[in-house]
């Protein structure tokens, strides 16, 4: 059982090693599909381990679980600084189009300026 869940183990770290090289390297990807194979995997990895004995856990598997870990946490800090950029940048567009779409009609007051009453 311990050889078929470290195959499982294989086939999700390629698929997390793709998506994280493809994003620190600023290819594009296809995220529907890169999310699917993560779920299935994730899936897998989830029944297989159903029936694994938590007490019989052979140092190779540990070892194994743990470098997994690491490259789930890798993934996800490399995902969550592309969701970041993506906001920024998204933020500046919008800005960039309010900006380029106004007149100055409603615009904020400039600051010291006091109305007369």
């Amino acid at each position: 059982m311990e050889a078929v869940l470290i195959q499982a183990i294989n086939r999700l770290e390629a698929v997390l090693a793709g998506e994280t090289n493809a994003l620190r390297e600023g290819r594009t990807i296809k995220l529907q599909e890169t999310t699917n194979r993560k779920n299935q995997s994730l899936l897998e990895l989830s029944r297989i381990s159903r029936g694994l004995d938590p007490a019989v856990v052979s140092p190779v598997l540990k070892a194994r679980i743990g470098t997994l870990h690491e490259r789930l946490d890798d993934n996800r800090r490399v995902l969550q600084l592309h969701m970041e950029a993506t906001s920024e940048i998204t933020g500046l567009i919008a800005r960039a189009i309010a900006h380029a779409e106004s007149d100055g009609t409603y615009g904020s007051a400039v600051t010291g300026v006091k109305l007369a009453r």
